[in-house]
C-alpha cells in the first residue's frame, strides 16, 4: 500500500447504485487533494483505489455517497425518512432506499463494498467518527445536505437535472465554494487545476457526468475530513449502525435546523 506513515487519510466514493454505471473517488491527505477521478467501475476497482491511498500506519475515513445498510424490503430506511424531515425544506431529502430497489441478484451494492473493505482492509462501518481516530472507518454522507450546511446555503446545489445551461452553472457555482474551502476548518488544498482549469461550458454528455461525479467524491472526502477533524459533536446523525445512518456535517445553517424542530 502507498502513503505517508501514521498520516490520516480521506477517501470519499461518488457510488453508482449499479455498476454498470461509473463512480467517482477523491482522496484528501494533509489538507490537499492528491488524486481524483469520475471514472472508477467495479467494486474491485473502487477497493483497489481506496488500498492504493491507505498508509500503513494512520487513521482512514472512507465516506460514501450511497446506502451502505439496507435492511427493509421497501419503503424508506428510518435514516432517509429522518434526514428528509429536517432538510426538505432545503431540497435536500433523500431518495427512499430499499432492497426491492437497490439489489441485484440479492446483493446491495454499497453492502457488498463495505463487506470488502470490512475483510480485505480492515476497515470498520461506523455511525460516528471518534475525533482524529486511527482506525479504518467507512460511513455514509450525503453531499446534497452536506453543500446547504458547510456554505449556508438557502438551498441545494441543482446540478444534478434540468437544462444543460443552468446544470452547468450551478456546476461553476459548485467550483467556487469548494474553492473557498481553502481558508475552512479543516482546509482544501490542491484543488486548483480540478477546480480552476475545467470550464464546465465544454463539458459535454458523458464528460459533464464525470466532472460531476468527481466533485461529489470531493465533498464526500472533505465532509470524511471534517467529521474526523471536529468529531461527533460536529455531525448530525441520522438513523443507526443497524438500520442505515447518514451523517451530515454541522455547519453554517445547523442553528437553523435546531430553531426549526424546536419550533
Amino acid at each position: 500500500m502507498a502513503g505517508t506513515e501514521g498520516v490520516a487519510v480521506f477517501i470519499g466514493i461518488d457510488l453508482a447504485w449499479k455498476a454498470s454505471n461509473p463512480s467517482g473517488g477523491a482522496v484528501i491527505r494533509e489538507g490537499r487533494l492528491i488524486a481524483q477521478t469520475g471514472a472508477l467501475g467495479s467494486n474491485g476497482e473502487i477497493v483497489a483505489f481506496i488500498a492504493e491511498h491507505l498508509s500503513q500506519k494512520g487513521g482512514a475515513v472512507v465516506a460514501v455517497d450511497a446506502p451502505l445498510r439496507v435492511p427493509n424490503e421497501t419503503g424508506s430506511r428510518p435514516c432517509d425518512a429522518a434526514l428528509s424531515a429536517e432538510w426538505r425544506r432545503f431540497h435536500a431529502g433523500a431518495l427512499p432506499a430499499n432492497r426491492a430497489r437497490l439489489a441485484e441478484e440479492g446483493i446491495v451494492r454499497g453492502e457488498a463494498l463495505v463487506a470488502s473493505l470490512v475483510q480485505r482492509l480492515r476497515f470498520a462501518e461506523a455511525a460516528t467518527i471518534p475525533r482524529r481516530s486511527q482506525a479504518r472507518l467507512v460511513c455514509e454522507v450525503f453531499p446534497h445536505p452536506a453543500h446547504v450546511s458547510l456554505f449556508g446555503l438557502e438551498g441545494i446545489l441543482k446540478y444534478k437535472r434540468g437544462r444543460v445551461a443552468e446544470r452547468r452553472g450551478e456546476m461553476a457555482r459548485y467550483q467556487q465554494l469548494l474553492r473557498g474551502l481553502r481558508s475552512a476548518s479543516p482546509p482544501l488544498k490542491g484543488t486548483k487545476k480540478l477546480l480552476t482549469g475545467v470550464d464546465v461550458a465544454e463539458l459535454r454528455g458523458r464528460g459533464l457526468k464525470e466532472y460531476e461525479d468527481t466533485l461529489d467524491a470531493v465533498t464526500c472526502a472533505y465532509v470524511a475530513s471534517y467529521l474526523w477533524e471536529h468529531g461527533p459533536k460536529a455531525a448530525m446523525t441520522y438513523g443507526s449502525l443497524a438500520e442505515g445512518s447518514i451523517l451530515v456535517p454541522a455547519g453554517k445553517n445547523h442553528n437553523a435546523l435546531k430553531e426549526t424542530a424546536q419550533g
